[in-house]
């Protein structure tokens, strides 16, 4: 309660936040405005909801795709770019490497790089989904492009006018970033998976309790649904809690600094060292294994435009499904979705935190830690609990984003997949979330040192 006293009294932090909203608000505005030339069915959520690669573009794109809005593609080119990017310029391009080394000049340079690859990677991601939207089996039904007697001409219509959505929603991300408050891409994917949760919940009651309350049946039916919904409930802010206390844990490894005098207080020492998180890797891992789980899909679509998103092999790489393996079924897509993600998650944390380079860093700064020799012992230490602590880290983000498809395939929830608890929007909300609360308490720590000071240190 007191924070939020401190929040309303700081003007700065009042005015980051009222921009913020303001942009959200041209945001999902613009999110509501469907592409001219498309026409979508009222039932194209649900149908993106049983398709896992496009479900989990719909939800980083905020819900614009299952409208097809002018802002269908979101960030989605852009969070590829900077992965792609980002490996490039670890000692596998040149001069990439050499522009991350040249501080902000590099930086510019480098996020100018990004941006034209975002078009291209746009371009090839807005046809392929339009083709698997058109030929993807359970999807096509629920939208029609109007095309043209030149398709072609359609197509390039409707790919410039999601490339300009994109780049306008990087926009809006960058306003939000200088004036606002968060990490505008950040916030924006946030909004987005927030808009939707009202809607959940709402969706839970109608189907557990609404039925129960307004037609007459017994007492035990009533508290029967009543009780579900609690226990749905219940559920979902246990998981909130497991991803919050996943996303906050870290293992501390102490560091020392030589050049240091004996007058160094205890509360110093303890606060030296180096935090590596349980999960360095976010959600990357997830956008990773997914995208390349939808792959084959795209690829088909752009072979075969009639039906090569229907083709019944595909759907070995369906996370939600089954598939047959001549009467015996298996959950294949599933199965490679959780070992692509652990994989990932070790791949994108050791390039988060790069042990050799680590290494370097302490010996070019004095810091070693204490019992471990520096240079290569330094390096194998760090590698070492870097690897231990993201075993935890990749089975806890393997089970959280695999808790949808698993409760869809059991058939929980029956045909409403939406309501399937856990998954990626919860890690990024969660994320997020956090990341905010943490800006919030630097601004709110900045504002108090400058009242300090504006007092002369006086209480």
């Amino acid at each position: 309660m007191r924070k939020l006293i401190n929040i309303l009294k700081n003007k700065e932090i009042m005015g980051r936040i009222v921009f913020t909203i303001m942009i959200l608000f041209i945001f999902r505005l613009g999110a509501q405005i469907t592409v001219p030339g498309v026409t979508i069915g009222e039932q194209m959520s649900d149908a993106l909801d049983n398709n896992g690669a496009l479900s989990l573009m719909n939800l980083l794109g905020g819900g614009t795709l299952q409208s097809f809005s002018i802002f269908a593609l979101g960030v989605s080119p852009y969070i590829t770019a900077q992965i792609i990017v980002q490996l490039l310029s670890t000692d596998v391009l040149p001069a990439l490497t050499e522009l991350k080394r040249q501080g902000q000049y590099g930086r510019k340079k480098i996020e100018m790089a990004t941006r034209y690859l975002t078009l291209m990677l746009g371009a090839v991601q807005a046809y392929g989904i339009i083709k698997t939207l058109e030929s993807g089996n359970g999807v096509s039904q629920y939208i029609t492009f109007h095309v043209a007697d030149q398709a072609w001409l359609t197509y390039i219509y409707i790919i410039l006018i999601l490339l300009a959505g994109t780049m306008l929603v990087m926009w809006l991300g960058d306003q939000i970033s200088t004036k606002g408050i968060g990490n505008g891409i950040s916030m924006i994917i946030f909004a987005g998976i927030v808009s939707s949760l009202p809607n959940q919940m709402v969706t839970a009651f109608q189907n557990w309790c609404n039925p129960y309350v307004t037609t007459s049946v017994g007492v035990n039916e009533t508290i029967a649904g009543v009780f579900k919904f609690v226990l749905y409930v219940a559920a979902y802010l246990l998981i909130i809690a497991f991803v919050t206390f996943i996303e906050l844990s870290k293992r501390k490894i102490p560091v020392q600094h030589s050049g240091k005098g004996g007058g160094q207080t205890q509360s110093m020492a303890r606060a030296s060292f180096l935090p590596i998180k349980i999960n360095s890797a976010g959600v990357i891992p997830v956008i990773f294994a997914s995208s390349i789980l939808m792959a084959p899909q795209v690829i088909m679509a752009f072979v075969d435009t009639e039906n090569g998103a229907q083709a019944p092999w595909l759907k070995i790489f369906s996370t939600s499904e089954l598939f047959d393996n001549g009467g015996w079924y298996m959950p294949w897509g599933l199965i490679m979705y959780i070992i692509l993600i652990i994989a990932f998650s070790f791949f994108y944390a050791n390039l988060q935190i790069n042990p050799q380079q680590l290494a370097e860093n302490f010996q070019k700064n004095g810091s070693y830690i204490p019992g471990i020799r520096p240079g290569n012992e330094t390096e194998r230490y760090v590698r070492k609990v870097l690897n231990r602590v993201t075993v935890i880290g990749a089975i806890a983000l393997a089970f959280i984003a695999a808790l949808p498809p698993v409760l869809t395939m059991t058939g929980v929830f029956g045909t409403n997949h939406s309501l399937a608890l856990g998954g990626t929007g919860l890690i990024i909300v969660v994320g997020v979330a956090l990341e905010l609360n943490s800006q919030i308490d630097g601004l709110l720590a900045g504002k108090s040192f400058e009242e300090v000071v504006a007092s002369g240190g006086q209480n």
